[in-house]
């Protein structure tokens, strides 16, 4: 055990104002000193390195150290950004707003930054009470703030936490991109080299914003798509999946003139344990398999599903050839849909434009180009997305979609919900349901389908050697099918979408793009393909994800 990992555990200790983590670390620091090579070997996990500030902001694992989230790790970030947003003032007087989430610490973070912020000199407004990320988003844009965080961890296991970061002014209240990111991040560090957080300048002269500020949400949200007059039939299913988005989402039912969905009870209200689902995201192995039995119960025409900050959406839909009896939607078939009804809405409209991640369907481009629009292909996240010129819907196969751009620019759950709503409530009009406008959308833009092949792992090195390996060794061919060129977006071309991410287009127009997730420890790969029927696209899907396994195993 070194003297010097052991002098940076102490150092932390004295200036940790978490009592639980102090006691977390001070066992950890007795045992360690007293040689125990399991307690050692924690010591190094949670100082060895530091949780990294990029452009998703900061998301761990609680628990004390510098590669941990905690409240010393959080009042450094305050203060640095604080610092970023003074120098970018020139002078004036920032103003920040903070949002937080149901999670663990979520709220004691939140306030530690209000604390911060406000000791800082900067103008802040911390919302009212644990709300939806989207929430905070808007809330960016409608109080004209120059920044804004969110206390959140999204779909993240129970025991992570984050700070995503949200830039007003030029950036429009989109999520940071380099080089702010870096710029951030040394201003926290220079934080952390200074030493001790307690003597930060903290201040209660923060201001709390009133319910105006949700009221303006739930009405920019519910004019997205009121209520037609087939929504009166409409017999649903919603869950929160243990988040923060049901009394959000029923306000603005009620707005909008959508009746009340049939919900599912034990997932309607934020739990931090989250105690239903291994993992609380909808796009996981059993998550909505409480939903799908209260759906079969009550004989719904859908389902829809928030994840825990109500950023993302799940839809889903009956199929008896499914095992449960119900199908999740893909990202890119939700995608599709509600594209084709933003396309619709701006055909003729100069400048307008979708936009998508390079991973997603590159059906967006068909719709775009059916309705004379243009269409942007940028990378993952969107903060990416949400910058695309001339905007009009955008979104990513990660059940991320942007439909309300001129208020939120960020993905969306809540506003996604209220135009999947509006879809379905016409389509009863007319004797269909939403499968048919996925049939009807195959016979407008052409059949496409989608695949991924998610490898966890438990150590990210892995991630790196695999995708070493395939840079390395390159394949001439994936399931069968010859790869007719390679693209390494390490080596992008200027004003090209740069970042680790390799794409192969087949000889048959499919598609595959490998690349490392960037909030999990994965490995994921993305399948593309379009046939004359929809039968032949998932074929191909499923021949090319077969493909795609073997590849990896050749490669690890």
């Amino acid at each position: 055990m070194s003297a010097e990992r052991l002098a940076q555990a102490r150092a932390w200790l004295r200036q940790d104002p978490d009592p639980q983590t102090r006691d977390e670390l001070a066992g950890v620091v007795t045992r360690a000193a007293a040689g125990d090579d399991a307690a050692i070997a924690d010591l190094d996990d949670r100082f060895g390195s530091r949780l990294a500030f990029g452009t998703a902001g900061l998301r761990g694992a609680l628990g004390a150290g510098s590669n941990r989230m905690n409240r010393v790790l959080v009042a450094q970030a305050a203060a640095g950004f604080a610092a970023y947003l003074r120098e970018r003032s020139h002078g004036g007087t920032p103003t920040v707003v903070i949002g937080y989430d149901g999670r663990r610490n979520s709220r004691v973070f939140a306030q530690d930054s209000a604390e911060l912020f406000a000791g800082a000199g900067l103008r802040t407004i911390l919302l009212p009470r644990l709300l939806p990320t989207p929430v905070l988003a808007f809330a960016v844009r409608h109080l004209h703030a120059d920044a804004g965080v969110m206390v959140t961890a999204s779909h993240n296991p129970p025991d992570d936490n984050g700070y995503k970061v949200y830039l007003g002014g030029a950036d429009g209240g989109s999520q940071i991109v380099a080089p702010a990111d870096a710029e951030i991040a040394a201003h926290i560090q220079r934080v952390a080299d200074a030493g001790n957080v307690r003597s930060l300048p903290r201040s209660t002269a923060y201001e709390t914003a009133g319910e105006e500020v949700v009221e303006a949400y739930i009405a920019a949200t519910a004019a997205v798509a009121p209520a037609p007059a087939g929504a009166s039939e409409l017999r649903w299913v919603y869950t929160a999946m243990h988040g923060v988005g049901w009394e959000t989402v029923s306000r603005i039912l009620r707005a909008a003139d959508y009746p009340q969905p049939v919900v599912v009870d034990e997932q309607l209200r934020p739990d931090p344990t989250f105690r239903t689902v291994s993992f609380p995201n909808p796009e996981e192995p059993g998550a909505m398999d409480l939903a799908f039995a209260k759906a079969r119960r009550v004989g719904a025409d859908f389902i829809l599903a928030n994840d825990p900050d109500a950023d993302r959406l799940a839809v889903a839909i009956p199929d008896e050839t499914a095992p449960e009896g119900w199908r999740r939607l893909t990202g890119n078939e939700v995608g599709l849909l509600l594209g084709a009804r933003a396309a619709r809405s701006a055909e003729g409209t100069r400048g307008a434009s979708l936009a998508c991640s390079l991973v997603s369907s590159p059906g967006l481009g068909a719709v775009a180009a059916h309705h004379g629009l243009d269409f942007h292909e940028t990378l993952t996240g969107f903060k990416w997305i949400s910058r695309a010129p001339g905007i009009v819907f955008g979104f990513e196969e990660a059940l991320g979609y942007l439909v309300n751009p001129d208020t939120v620019r960020d993905k969306d759950g809540i506003s996604a919900a209220v135009a999947v709503l509006g879809l379905a409530a016409e389509a009863r009009e007319r004797g269909a349901t939403l499968a048919d406008l996925l049939r009807e959308l195959g016979d407008t833009y052409g059949h496409f389908a989608s695949g991924q092949v998610s490898v966890r792992v438990a150590d990210v090195a892995i991630i790196g050697t695999v995708m070493l390996a395939l840079r390395s060794l390159p394949p001439t061919q994936i399931g069968g099918r010859s790869i007719a060129s390679a693209e390494d977006l390490l080596r992008s071309g200027p004003g090209q979408p740069s970042g680790d991410v390799l794409r192969y287009r087949l000889t048959d127009g499919s598609r595959v793009i490998v690349r490392p997730s960037g909030t999990e420890p994965k490995l994921k790969v993305y399948i593309d393909a379009k046939a004359d029927s929809a039968d032949g696209a998932a074929a191909a899907v499923a021949e090319l994800e077969a493909g795609v396994r073997t590849l990896l195993d050749e490669r690890s």
